[in-house]
């Protein structure tokens, strides 16, 4: 589905990122991974060893990294036309519990990364006339509320960000996000286990879902088959909140 495209994935080196990567490159695509660790993109370039994938080490907060990766596209992959956000982190902590350092990392990362990524891929894409396509990692903790609030509000902004830039980026960018409930990730094992069992207790689905099963979905939205597809957000959470 993805023949001939270019995607940059970021927070691409473990999780759900790791296996966007994985399945884009199945699908035919040339992958540019974006992850802040050094150690598990090499692991990354060493399972795959595909000829497709090139990786890059870089702070999505950082915006003069940002910046100075995306001058770096210009000379080496002027091509790409797709890009997901997918860095963030979560601490799994009270909102009274947190320390302003906390908050604003929790903010730069989950926030801020998107918002640079997607204003320089726009500018980039739009500026010649290309059509390209932004697909957003946020979370059903951007809609129905999370045990870690500042978490939850970096996800909600997620949503609005999605909306406005494919108002912004019409006709050529389409921008959609995918809002999965808990994935059997690393990250799960912080969420507390009375959040679990109440995200359990409303689906209507007792399959766990997987980072592949979110994976597909990422890669239907990068493809063709989602054309008339944007500024739309995919809820994967196996009917636990119908809206």
């Amino acid at each position: 589905m993805l023949k001939n495209k270019k995607i940059i994935i970021t927070g691409a080196a473990s999780g759900i990122g790791k296996e966007i990567v994985n399945q884009c490159l199945r699908e035919g695509a040339s992958v540019i991974a974006c992850d802040m660790n050094e150690q598990a993109l090499h692991h990354l370039s060493s399972m795959y060893g595909h000829e497709g994938l090139h990786t890059y080490q870089l702070d999505v907060s950082k915006y003069e990294e940002v910046a100075s990766f995306f001058l770096n596209m210009e000379s080496e992959h002027s091509d790409v036309d797709g890009l997901v956000n997918n860095a963030g982190i979560y601490l799994a902590k009270n909102i009274m519990d947190y320390h302003v350092d906390e908050i604003d990392k929790v903010l730069d990362i989950n926030v801020k990364g998107f918002v640079y990524f997607s204003q320089m891929f726009g500018k980039k894409l739009i500026q010649r006339q290309r059509k390209g396509v932004i697909v957003n990692m946020s979370s059903v903790s951007g809609i129905e509320g999370s045990s870690d609030a500042i978490y939850g509000l970096s996800k909600a902004a997620i949503l609005g960000l999605t909306k406005s830039c494919a108002m912004n980026f019409s006709p050529y960018i389409r921008v959609n996000a995918v809002a999965p409930t808990m994935v059997h990730t690393p990250m799960m094992e912080t969420i507390p286990d009375w959040r679990k069992e109440e995200y359990a207790s409303h689906q209507l689905i007792d399959t766990p879902v997987m980072p592949e099963d979110v994976a597909d979905t990422v890669v239907f939205l990068l493809s063709e088959k989602s054309k008339h597809y944007t500024g739309a957000t995919f809820d994967i959470n196996n009917g636990g909140y119908l809206r």
